[in-house]
């Protein structure tokens, strides 16, 4: 079946019934602009977010179609509709009303439409209903029409000025979700957790192979207890011990290990400090601390080879945190 017919190249048209008018006749423009805020209705759900609201819109969309069907047909051909819009679909479309607007302020100023994608194209579709109850409206002067179809329309406007604006309210809701939500993920992803500390670990390591020397990495919180602790085959069985009290010390003191070993000689002024605290500080480098900001989160320990290689091996790991919290 082709699509053309070329019964309206004369600028007439058929209402079902079997009547041929203008093209130009008032029936013909209700009915057309009813298919229009149709066609509006179904361009905009798939601009919608709102879930709820998308699932809305076709049943929405065969009500117009129903109520377009009537518009478009003679007495005569009325009378064989199967389906016709009734005052049910009216009191319908006030209940979806009411629960849409549970919870909402009501508007108290004149509101702008379009605040989002998806409500500025519900806007549209709410002024192309409201043309289409105005040209009702001047077609029920002429000639007989059901209450129920100008009401339909009248109730569908106020219906999509509501879905407007929880459609835009919602669609709020979602980016600030999102964002709060993406700032979520690259918190949790740059905090000092066991895969944080698998990765700062994993430099150390690369870095202690390019070097030529096993070593035993320890990552620390803040509170200076353990969170992961690995020790590479051939490392010295004394450096798990040492690599753990060089990353607690980095957190105690707040300075890399090599940093307080100047500081601890003879003549400065924390000389002795090794001494304390049960002998859990470690004054040989290869320990460092981790920092967010000003603030301590944990520290890295590194022990296995020379204090030059500890403290090269301990600083690829601090690299590897600092670009994880640059990230």
């Amino acid at each position: 079946m082709k699509v053309y017919t070329r019964t309206g190249d004369k600028g007439e048209t058929g209402l079902w019934g079997g009547k041929r008018v203008s093209k130009a006749d008032l029936q013909v423009e209700c009915y057309g602009t009813v298919d229009e805020a149709n066609s509006w209705l179904g361009f905009t759900r798939g601009l919608l977010k709102s879930p709820r609201i998308q699932q809305l819109i076709p049943q929405l969309q065969k009500k117009l179609q129903i109520l377009a069907s009537e518009l478009a047909s003679t007495p005569e051909g009325i009378l064989k509709l199967k389906e016709q819009v009734q005052s049910e679909d009216i009191q319908e479309l006030e209940k979806i009303i009411d629960l849409f607007q549970e919870g909402r302020h009501p508007e108290t100023q004149f509101v702008l439409p379009g605040g989002t994608v998806g409500s500025g194209a519900l806007d549209i579709a709410r002024t192309v209903v409201r043309r289409a109850e105005r040209l009702v409206v001047r077609l029920r002067e002429e000639r007989s029409l059901r209450e129920e179809i100008v009401q339909y329309l009248n109730r569908l406007s106020d219906l999509l000025f509501v879905l407007a604006r929880v459609e835009e309210e919602e669609d709020l809701v979602q980016v600030v979700k999102g964002k709060v939500l993406a700032h979520l993920e690259i918190e949790m992803g740059n905090a000092l957790n066991l895969n944080m500390a698998r990765k700062l670990i994993g430099a150390a390591e690369t870095r202690a192979r390019a070097l030529g020397v096993p070593v035993v990495t320890a990552v620390v919180d803040s509170a200076g207890y353990l969170i992961l602790l690995e020790r590479q085959e051939c490392a010295p069985i004394a450096s798990i011990d040492i690599a753990w009290k060089k990353a607690y010390t980095a957190v105690a003191v707040r300075m890399p290990t090599h940093v307080l070993a100047e500081l601890t000689q003879p003549g400065q002024p924390l000389f002795g400090i090794e001494a304390t605290n049960e002998g859990r500080l470690v004054i040989f480098g290869g320990g460092f601390p981790l920092m967010r900001g000003n603030q301590v989160v944990g520290a890295v320990g590194v022990s296995g080879g020379t204090v030059e290689q500890d403290i090269e091996v301990g600083r690829a790991a601090v690299s590897a945190w600092e670009e994880a919290s640059c990230n």
